[in-house]
């Protein structure tokens, strides 16, 4: 047998040229290009599947991608549209003449129900091969079942619902579990529940649903040939172990709500819609004698269900008397009926037929219909061919459809990937409010076309529609791309000027009060919106020159503080003396440079609060850029002036710590004006380093002496290091002062001597005091009576003089003392020395044969050597070689100059006679002797142990590799 599926004979088979498509090349109204550059694929494309059936098809069902079909009397075809070249076959084992009336698979496409003809039941699962009768539903001629997509598994149907020929709907549950001979039957059970019945009595179930909806509640719907019935409830958790028998018992004392239609085909069908594999179904269709019933499904509504109903009656030649249909199936927006010999779609919002597809009469005329909804693909066969057809874009044109209807809101929702649709849409429904009065919601739609602006502009204007005009520029500015500034500028200035001509209008009207306050709470918040921030930013002076020609300040203030423009804002509560506002509005906003800029002007009027205001800021203001303001508002002289000033640069000086000359000096100025205390205070806690003060000296000595502060003065000499300048100063005001000022040259003996030779002279010559010229005396240990003699007047006796001689002739006797002292501790150190320099001549040290150089652990004895006190030995080449490194660069200089000399010199002759005079020879050439130079190399290298010595402990912080060879030496450790 050929594959099913793998492909196809006669694709594209004379499908109806109804279906819609777009134009080939249009340019809208809108200004979008809409080119068709290729055919448009139709929404239905049939296929006839490449296949040829053994024995004539009697039965066609499809669900979860899964096709059964019976072929013949005996035969069941299963095949996984997954896997089409893998076709099962199932022998039904049927002797007799019995044959398939209908067949029903569930959602899952796992069980398969065979209705035969001859009142018996067989049930096939997905993974079974064998075919089970279902001993419980003999005698039941089914015509319907309602499927339990809640509950129902793959291993089981959970409760379904069977609906007869007789009239009677049944409650089932099957199992796919396969015991031995005496195993369980797969129908757990099988109750009648209700009985359907039309004015003649009980008719044929002709269809079954059973769904639930999003909240829960179950419903059920069933048709006869002329009545569709609702059964609709809520079942609990107990209750759905108990299947359907709850939702029906509301029904036992009063029939269900049903529709009927008096024309009838002798039989009917139901067919739903649901947008998505197990949710809600969404609409129906019921094929009915009458036409078909179509409409929506709500599961929310009390009384019914149904929902938009309404009549589509059956087109041309179809229909009683005509060609009746055979079966129904429903898409989103299409119903599709099957007739003997063609395929008719018709679009379920207009009625009208968008497919007619005839078949060819070899097929032989058409079986039945059905929809696979977990595809979406609809199945139609004959008894000797099986077709499919594939739903592409069904909702392409509807936004049309919509359109012509007037539902914008559908024809938007359907056209959202389209700009171009979106747009002709948009522009019929902002024109269609145009004629309606509803301007507001026209300006919003038309301001999300491509339609011309100015066109638009001026239907507003025509109208005298200003609250709607601005509605629209307001949506075109928000639309505005970076880039489009000119665009912008224009929209915000236009926007401005209606609000601000709208509220000069309300604004003289009392009984507009209202209309007033609305209109100015929508201008603030346009000019507050974050979406046109960066265009009112852009046109920001445009907009305060609108607002100051219709004389808005109040709107001007609120602009000015949205773009924080707060020197404007400032600027206009200072031009109206709002001093304080003003300072409040700084304060806020915290920005350095606007103090700077208004300082000086608030400063005239709020003093106080203003330097409140920057000693809370601290450190954020810079206090020499405040300098200026200050000094043009101390210049009065007055004492609160001043003081404002003081405060705040004590502030800087002793809080924030600043160092700035500026920021002392003028400080000092503002002390030296009428605060000799605080000035000399400062001074002091400034202390007396010169390089430590952050004043001006010479600016702080010159501006003490205009105003007479002399203390001050003296400070500043004093740190000025002057001295004497600062005694002659001092003894001006208090000789204490000079006093102190004499022992600050504490090295310099011979300064401080001249220094308190002044205060004597001064106390002697011009206080005429001559005790308290000995108490300077007693003062200054560096000055002796003979010192201060010649400045005493000659008349003065000995009597004054008395306890300073005796005072001065003890000093004397006890230095003398003290040198005797001194002396003969400097003879006995003499002799100790002496003592020691004969012990050094006779000390000596021992070397043994077995002696090894402490550098290059080789025997002492075989070369030169040293020996040092400590006991460390070396050859004379070892400790050269280990003394060199660490000698500074001078003297290693040196080392070399007399290893090259010593080189030179001539070898010592043999015989002391000879030695003697060579070296006397050398002598006398004026060179240094090899003696010499060896003693001269001795006490370069041997003045001290290598090991032992000073140069060991400078050696301390020099790595023990050298950096140079650092790499070679970790190379040779690999």
């Amino acid at each position: 047998m050929a594959s099913i599926l793998d492909e196809y004979e006669d694709s594209l088979s004379r499908s109806a040229a109804l279906q819609p498509g777009c134009p080939s090349v249009g340019i809208p109204h809108s200004g979008y290009v809409n080119a068709q550059l290729e055919k448009e694929v139709p929404i239905f494309t049939k296929q006839r599947i490449d296949f040829t059936p053994s024995e004539r098809i009697t039965s066609l069902v499809v669900s979860c991608n899964q096709l059964c079909m019976s072929l013949g009397k005996d035969t069941l075809l299963r095949i996984d549209l997954g896997k089409a070249n893998e076709p099962n076959h199932v022998e039904l084992g049927r002797k007799d003449d019995a044959k398939v009336h209908k067949m029903f698979l569930d959602h899952t496409g796992s069980h398969l129900l065979i209705a035969l003809n001859s009142t018996e039941v067989l049930y096939v699962n997905r993974n079974a091969q064998k075919v089970r009768p279902l001993a419980r539903w003999k005698g039941q001629l089914v015509e319907s079942v309602g499927w339990n997509k809640a509950l129902g598994t793959e291993s089981s149907t959970g409760p379904i619902l069977v609906g007869t020929a007789q009239g009677q709907i049944f409650e089932a549950e099957l199992s796919a579990s396969e015991g031995g001979l005496f195993g369980p039957a797969p129908d757990l059970y099988f109750r009648p529940l209700y009985v359907l019945n039309e004015e003649g009595g009980p008719a044929p179930v002709c269809s079954l649903e059973a769904e639930r909806g999003p909240d829960g509640r179950g419903f059920v719907i069933a048709t006869t040939r002329q009545r569709l019935f609702q059964f609709k409830g809520r079942a609990s958790e107990a209750a759905e172990a108990q299947g359907f028998s709850g939702l029906f018992a509301a029904y036992t004392d009063h029939p269900p709500p049903f529709r009927e239609f008096p024309s009838n085909l002798g039989y009917s069908e139901l067919a739903f819609y649901t947008p998505k594999l197990r949710s809600a179904p969404r609409a129906f269709a019921w094929m009915m004698g009458d036409g078909v019933l179509y409409g929506s499904l709500d599961c929310g509504r009390p009384d019914s269900l149904l929902s938009e109903e309404r009549v589509w009656e059956y087109p041309e030649g179809v229909g009683p008397g005509a060609s009746l249909p055979l079966a129904i199936v429903l898409t989103q927006f299409h119903f599709l009926l099957l007739l003997v010999d063609r395929v008719e779609a018709v679009c379920t919002l207009t009625g009208q037929v968008v497919l007619r597809d005839h078949f060819l009469e070899k097929f032989g005329p058409l079986q039945h219909m059905v929809k696979d909804s977990s595809t979406g693909q609809l199945w139609a066969h004959t008894e000797r061919a099986v077709f499919r057809y594939h739903v592409q874009r069904e909702a392409r044109d509807v936004w049309r459809t919509y359109l012509d209807m007037n539902r914008f809101d559908l024809a938007k929702e359907y056209c959202r990937e389209r700009p171009d649709c979106l747009d002709t849409v948009l522009s019929r429904e902002a024109d269609f409010c145009f004629r309606q009065r509803q301007y507001l919601e026209s300006a919003r739609c038309y301001a999300l076309t491509q339609s011309y602006f100015e066109e638009i502009a001026l239907k507003f204007l025509e109208a005298r529609q200003e609250e709607a005009l601005a509605e629209f520029l307001q949506r075109k500015l928000a639309g505005l791309k970076p880039t489009e500034r000119t665009q912008a500028t224009l929209l915000t200035t236009w926007l401005t000027e209606l609000y601000l001509s709208r509220l000069g209008a309300l604004q003289d009207a009392p009984e507009a009060l209202a209309v007033y306050r609305e209109t100015r709470e929508r201008f603030r918040s346009f000019l507050s919106s974050p979406r046109h921030k960066e265009w009112l930013f852009a046109s920001r002076a445009s907009i305060h020159e609108l607002l100051a020609s219709h004389g808005d300040s109040e709107h001007m203030v609120y602009f000015a503080v949205i773009m924080q423009d707060y020197e404007r804002v400032v600027a206009y509560h200072c031009q109206h003396e709002a001093y304080e506002e003003a300072l409040a509005v700084l304060t806020r906003h915290r920005d350095p440079q606007l103090f700077y800029r208004f300082s000086p002007i608030l400063i005239r009027h709020i003093p106080r609060q203003l330097v409140d205001a920057w000693i809370e800021l601290g450190s954020r203001l810079d206090a020499r850029q405040l300098i200026p303001a200050l000094v043009n508002y101390s210049q009065g002289g007055e004492a609160q002036q001043v003081s404002q000033a003081i405060r705040y640069m004590e502030f800087c000086v002793n809080v924030l710590g600043e160092t700035e000359q500026a920021i002392h000096n003028y400080l000092l100025s503002l002390y030296a004006r009428g605060q000799a205390a605080s000035l000399l205070a400062y001074l002091e806690q400034a202390g007396a380093s010169p390089h430590r003060v952050h004043y001006d000296l010479k600016y702080a000595l010159r501006l003490c002496a205009e105003h007479g502060h002399h203390r001050a003065c003296v400070h500043v000499y004093k740190v000025l290091e002057l001295y004497e300048e600062a005694v002659d100063l001092a003894l001006q005001v208090d000789v204490d002062l000079a006093k102190q000022c004499a022992d600050l040259p504490e090295e310099d003996e011979e300064l401080r001597k001249k220094l308190w030779l002044k205060i004597a002279r001064h106390v002697v010559q011009e206080e005429e005091d001559v005790q308290t010229a000995m108490a300077c005396l007693a003062s200054c240990p560096l000055l002796k009576i003979e010192d201060v003699l010649p400045f005493f007047p000659d008349f003065v006796t000995i009597d004054h003089f008395k306890e300073a001689i005796c005072s001065s002739l003890r000093a004397y006797n006890h230095h003398i003392q003290e040198l005797q002292r001194e002396m003969e501790e400097a003879t006995a150190s003499a002799q100790r020395i002496r003592r020691d320099l004969q012990e050094l001549r006779g000390r000596y040290g021992t070397v043994e044969p077995q002696d090894k150089c402490a550098a290059c652990d080789f025997p002492l004895l075989n070369r030169p050597f040293y020996l040092f006190l400590c006991g460390h030995m070396f050859h004379a080449d070892c400790l050269l070689q280990a003394v060199r490194p660490g000698l500074p660069a001078y003297k290693q200089a040196r080392l070399e100059e007399l290893q090259r000399k010593l080189g030179a010199a001539p070898p010592p002759a043999k015989g002391s006679a000879r030695a003697k005079e060579v070296e006397g020879g050398a002598a006398a050439a004026g060179g240094p002797s090899r003696e010499q130079l060896r003693d001269d190399l001795d006490e370069l290298v041997a003045a001290e142990c290598v090991y032992c010595g000073e140069l060991m402990i400078r050696s301390i912080d020099r790595p023990f590799i050298d950096p140079q060879h650092y790499e070679e030496e970790q190379l040779s450790w690999l």
